[in-house]
Order: C-alpha cells, then structure tokens, then sequence
C-alpha cells in the first residue's frame, strides 16, 4: 500500500511557488503535478471539483471497499473509489497499477522539519477510529478513550486521531503535523525569513508567551502544523 497527499489549489504557480519556497521538489508526471519531500508525496490538483484529501494504493480493495459500503457512501469515478471520512477528509482508493513512478531524490530539508503525520480533528472519535481501521489503520500510541491516537498503517503515512476540542488553536482538517524537538523557534525564523505567510502564531503551550509553535496554510486551504513537540 502507498499514499499521496491530495491538496488543490485555485493557482498552479502560486501553489508551486509556496512548495518550492518550503524547498519541498517538484516533479511532474502525465500532466500531473507533485511535490516530494520529508517522507511525503504531494499532488497539487488544478481540477477545480478537487478537495484536500488522501489517496490510497493497493492490489486489492475488494474487501476494504465491501466493508466501507455497509456504512458509508462510495462514490466510483473512472477507475477509482471515493468515500468521506467522518471529519469529511475525502479519501480515493486506486489500484496500485495506477501509482505513478517517482525519481529518486536526495534527502529533502524542508522548511517545515520533521513531519510526523497527518492530523485530523473528529467531532464523533470512535466513529472516525472505526473508519480508519477499515482502511487498515492500528493505534501506535494513545488510546480511544483519552481522545487521541496515533495511527499506522502499510503505506506508512501515520495519521494523529484527536477529539474535537482537543487543541486549542485554529485546525484545518486534514494537516500536515510536524514536530521539531525543541529547535522549532529556528524553524520559524527560517519561515519568516523566506517571507511565508503564517496562518497563526502559537504562544498556548509556552509559559514565558513567546511564539514557538505556529501554523501555515497552502493556497488550497491544507493546514501545516509546525510545532516543538
């Protein structure tokens, strides 16, 4: 199983302008636009009926797209299978036949730092969890009843579960989370000084007020959560 981040946007250059200054790669493939770094591949999609979401590839979906059936609604568009997630996160499953092929690319420093999955707030949580272990998800750390959890499944994209309410900043569903270990205040004059625009700055979790966590958002709307930890 593999994964790629879906974001649209309403500005291809804009878009690839915004990634670039975060020194993610571009690649294009069939007419396709992707972005690469950080363990992360990235569409950018001008197809204006796009939505923030997240693409799946397997051999067989058979048994995954049965079981989604009995309580969601599927959605089938050329050779692939669409269904909401609880949040709205729009998923796509496609046949692995359909992945595309990507280069080889040297280690990527992305602005952002280290990525640690992606963050979905859900307002009905065990409805959400179920819906995940139907894709193939397994809690790595937390549990349901503390309202978060973080998830893996094969195509190693991780997934942090939380409960609504839970995080007292703006949220965007579906983001990109990445946590610095401390170094994140580097991280976020790095930012500044490439002049990208910040959603939001963060100063909830420090005690002294100072700004050390802050958010950012992509022209098509797909929230990045650049934390300490």
């Amino acid at each position: 199983m593999k994964a790629i981040i879906n974001t649209p946007t309403p500005d291809l250059k804009q878009s690839k302008e915004f990634y670039e200054s975060l020194q993610y790669y571009l690649f294009e493939s069939d007419d396709q636009h992707y972005v690469i770094g950080g363990g992360l591949i990235i569409r950018i999609n001008p197809d204006r009926y796009s939505r923030p979401g997240l693409i799946f590839y397997n051999d067989d979906w058979g048994k995954t797209i049965d079981s989604l059936a009995e309580q969601y609604h599927i959605i089938n568009k050329d050779d692939s299978q669409f269904v909401s997630a609880p949040s709205g996160t729009i998923i796509e499953l496609c046949h692995m036949d359909s992945y595309p092929e990507f280069p080889s690319f040297e280690e990527v420093k992305e602005l952002p730092g280290k990525f640690s999955g992606i963050s979905i707030e859900a307002f009905d949580f065990k409805k959400s969890f179920s819906f995940w272990s139907l894709l193939g998800y397994n809690i790595n750390a937390g549990n349901v009843e503390g309202g978060w959890v973080s998830l893996g499944n094969q195509s190693q994209l991780g997934i942090s579960l939380m409960k609504f309410h839970m995080c007292p900043h703006l949220f965007f569903n579906p983001s990109f989370t990445y946590f610095n270990s401390g170094n994140n205040i580097e991280v976020i004059k790095r930012i500044k000084e490439a002049q990208i625009p910040i959603t939001e700055e963060i100063t909830f979790f420090n005690k002294e007020g100072i700004v050390d966590n802050i958010i950012i958002r992509d022209p098509g709307g797909f929230g990045f959560f650049i934390f300490n930890d």
